[in-house]
């Protein structure tokens, strides 16, 4: 089992180009892969792992299939840290001997495990080693496929592989000068089980700081459109609590997006998120 810690941002294709170019011509910068990736999330007839915030896939990259295991995790300082169990199997069918370890072997019948979604896209990879850390840069676009049903998927994810891990929200800082995004919390995953009409995002526990909240709900408006009772609260309260944190632009944006709130204002929110991350 691993950890794994990463920032995950949604801004359109446009902007997703732009930003590849960017980061591209950075010293720090240097070219990784770009492979293929079709990806089967399976979960019983009644969404246990789902239900367990759990997500269970079968990876397909080139000739390598790789099982993996993920836990929802938590969200700490703009950054997702959760629990990974990664295995390469030979074929893509699932392989559940290698579960039994793992807390999906507790109390659930495994057997009847079955695809419920594909997410499939394209992945170029661009690696930024700036002497402090050393930082994955996943660039995906493709779209996610359920019941029938296709959404668009364009995301940048930073993951980090070793060194200081705030490294990963100065990168993220240097990429909101050039191209707009928000920072999403919810996941692939997720987005594939709302597509499947499997799940619709629940608001965080009332213990939840006030800014995992506001990201939590600008997350769920753009997937849905709903303006909830958590995104509401929010956004009155980081108006009071951190007013002054951001610069001219950024508390614009983001009193734009409070006097009408919608999906088309979200990825205009990136630079006021990350301010407010301090």
């Amino acid at each position: 089992m691993a950890q794994e810690l990463e920032i995950k941002l949604t801004l359109s294709p446009d902007m997703s180009r732009q930003a590849h170019q960017w980061l591209m011509a950075q010293p720090e910068a240097s070219a990784g892969a770009c492979k293929t990736l079709i990806n089967a999330y399976f979960d019983t007839p009644q969404a246990d792992l789902n239900q367990r915030r759990a997500a269970l896939r079968m990876r397909q990259a080139g000739d390598r299939n790789i099982q993996t295991l993920k836990t929802q995790g938590e969200f700490v300082n703009g950054a997702h840290r959760r629990q990974e169990w990664e295995w390469p199997v030979p074929t893509t069918a699932l392989d559940l001997s290698l579960l039994a370890g793992t807390p999906l072997a507790d109390d659930l019948d495994l057997s009847t495990l079955t695809a419920v979604f594909e997410t499939n896209f394209e992945r170029q990879i661009v690696m930024l080693d700036d002497g402090e850390a050393l930082i994955e840069c996943a660039f995906d676009s493709g779209e996610i496929k359920a019941a029938g049903h296709v959404m668009p998927l364009c995301e940048l994810e930073f993951e980090l592989k070793s060194g200081d891990e705030s490294r990963l929200l100065y990168w993220a800082r240097q990429v909101a000068e050039q191209v707009p995004f928000f920072i999403n919390l919810i996941s692939k995953a997720e987005q594939g089980y709302h597509l499947a009409g499997l799940h619709e995002p629940e608001a965080l526990a009332d213990d939840a700081d006030v800014v995992t909240r506001f990201f939590h709900g600008v997350s769920v408006l753009w997937l849905n459109g709903a303006v909830t009772n958590e995104l509401a609260v929010a956004m009155s309260e980081v108006e009071s609590c951190f007013k002054n944190v951001a610069s001219a632009s950024e508390a614009l944006a983001f009193e734009r997006f409070r006097a009408a709130p919608d999906r088309t204002k979200v990825l205009s929110l990136g630079a006021f998120q990350l301010a407010l991350l301090g």
